[in-house]
């Protein structure tokens, strides 16, 4: 009983340790960086137009990822009635939800001891932090990752379960339709059936049970179809070509044909074991040169529970330095495997530095609050710092100079859209027909109109003195024209198609 109760306490303790890292700083931080942009105006734009099944962005569709981290934020923007306090709560319950898993693993593996550290391993990482704070996909990418290890792991190492596996499953589907690569905990199927085959202690065997393993495969097709099914009904019974495009975008381009091609973040093979993981892997990284000598031991041993989560984490690994597009966050999902095999072996490594050294061991003790103290006041500190977001106060000058009349974009970005406070104009997003000289063709059928031009654009076809500047954001100096800017050098026919969107109630007004 008495055991239980401190479990109960500790698990709290953790819980609230993720809360307070992780949400430090929430309902004062503001969406700053495109993807943050244009997930939380993806979302708010859901609850405006109705159109859930396929993202919108300004009226267009946004082709590039499925809708469900987007689905959360608009629920929790109707829940709390605060966008910019929904758009990280995702990567809140993300914190708290692998902090737990992982503290219920490691407890389950290795003792009580080695959850405690397992959890703590992971809130202290780097890698954490800068994901976890975000408000982008892949922090809600990492609850489905955290819920997958955990079921199949208590189905692998600790099982026969075969509702944790199922579970798992679940998670893998929820993850592939959050972002394509939400199956990779998955990849700890091969090094446990290697295992299996050579009977290594530490893993559960299940002889005889096909159906049930291909079940597995069903749950997780079947998580999937709960958004790509109806979407594809609704595309066969009354879709667009428009909404056809983004069916073969969302399943191969962004899919297969990224991973095999990709147009941007191309980076060599070695980018993430030179350029990511002595970084962001911090502290961690800085005891594998005695962990990875531990880790052969404990093969040579035939620990089958090492050769699961060490393969599991380096097939990922494999996996994502074989794309030719790669980012720092693609390797997240790899963490917990790492933290897992690193658990159990960091009392004995502890022991070894410490070991007779009193004075040392108090200096790390200190070290260890300081680190998750200084996480907690940047956490704090980092909103004042970063202010408020630059296209606010832009869009605010657009509509006041305008008198709030219909606003042509023109190379534009996801903040402009987001902090609107007038109708809006497009000719689309990408493709480069949201160009200077579609605009000028716009302004001259409808004088009434004005554009927002970046100044790099300006001068082929207005008049650099008859432009009103409004400020800097995305990069690029911003300018207003009307018709009267016009410097004749752009004539052509009116562009097609023609985007229109205005938010009902400016959702980020006044902040």
């Amino acid at each position: 009983m008495l055991y239980a109760h401190s479990l109960k306490a500790e698990r709290l303790g953790l819980a609230l340790l993720a809360l307070l890292l992780v949400g430090a700083g929430v309902g004062w931080r503001e969406p700053l960086n495109v993807d943050e942009e244009r997930f939380l105006g993806v979302a708010l734009e859901m609850i405006q137009s109705g159109h859930w099944l396929v993202p919108h962005r300004a009226a267009e569709i946004y082709p590039d990822k499925p809708p469900l981290f987007m689905w959360a934020v608009a629920a929790l923007t109707w829940l709390t009635g605060w966008p910019k306090v929904a758009l990280y709560l995702p990567g809140l319950a993300s914190a708290v939800v692998a902090s737990l898993s992982l503290h219920d693993l490691g407890r389950r593996l290795w003792g009580l001891r080695a959850g405690r550290i397992a959890a703590l391993l992971f809130l202290a990482t780097y890698q954490t932090f800068s994901i976890l704070r975000t408000g982008q996909i892949d922090s809600f990418l990492c609850l489905w990752v955290a819920l997958a290890v955990y079921g199949l792991l208590r189905h692998l190492l600790l099982g026969p379960a075969w509702g944790w596996f199922y579970v798992g499953c679940a998670a893998m589907g929820l993850g592939i339709i959050t972002k394509g690569v939400g199956f990779v905990p998955g990849l700890m199927l091969l090094p446990y059936a290697l295992a299996v085959r050579w009977q290594w202690p530490g893993v559960a065997r299940m002889p005889g049970q096909a159906r049930r393993w291909w079940l597995g495969l069903a749950v997780l097709l079947g998580a999937c179809l709960l958004w790509l099914l109806p979407v594809v009904l609704a595309t066969l019974l009354q879709g667009s070509d428009e909404q056809w495009a983004y069916l073969r975008n969302i399943l191969f381009k962004q899919t297969a044909d990224r991973y095999a091609d990709a147009w941007e973040h191309r980076e060599p093979v070695w980018y993430f074991f030179t350029d990511v993981i002595p970084h962001y892997w911090l502290p961690l990284v800085l005891a594998l040169p005695w962990l990875v000598p531990a880790w052969r031991k404990q093969l040579r041993k035939r620990d089958g529970r090492v050769l699961v989560l060490l393969g599991g984490l380096l097939l990922t690994l494999l996996f994502f330095s074989l794309s030719t597009g790669k980012r720092k966050l693609y390797i997240y999902p790899a963490l917990p495997e790492l933290v897992l095999l690193a658990t159990p072996l960091l009392p004995w490594l502890l022991q070894r530095w410490f070991a007779g050294k009193a004075r040392a061991r108090r200096v790390f003790t200190v070290v260890v609050v300081a680190w998750f103290g200084l996480w907690f006041a940047r956490g704090l500190v980092e909103p004042f710092i970063e202010g408020e977001n630059p296209h606010e106060a832009l869009m605010a000058d657009a509509a006041e100079h305008s008198e709030g009349r219909e606003l042509v974009l023109v190379e534009w970005r996801e903040g402009h859209w987001l902090y609107a406070r007038q109708p809006l104009l497009h000719f689309g997003f990408m493709g480069g027909r949201s160009n200077v000289a579609n605009a000028a063709a716009w302004l001259q059928a409808h004088p009434e109109a004005r554009a927002l031009v970046p100044a790099h654009s300006l001068e082929q076809c207005f008049v650099l003195s008859k432009a009103r500047a409004l400020g800097q954001t995305s990069r690029a100096d911003w300018y207003l024209v009307g018709p009267d800017a016009d410097n004749g050098q752009c004539r052509g026919a009116l562009p097609a198609p023609v985007y229109r969107f205005s938010w009902v109630a400016p959702p980020l007004a006044g902040g």
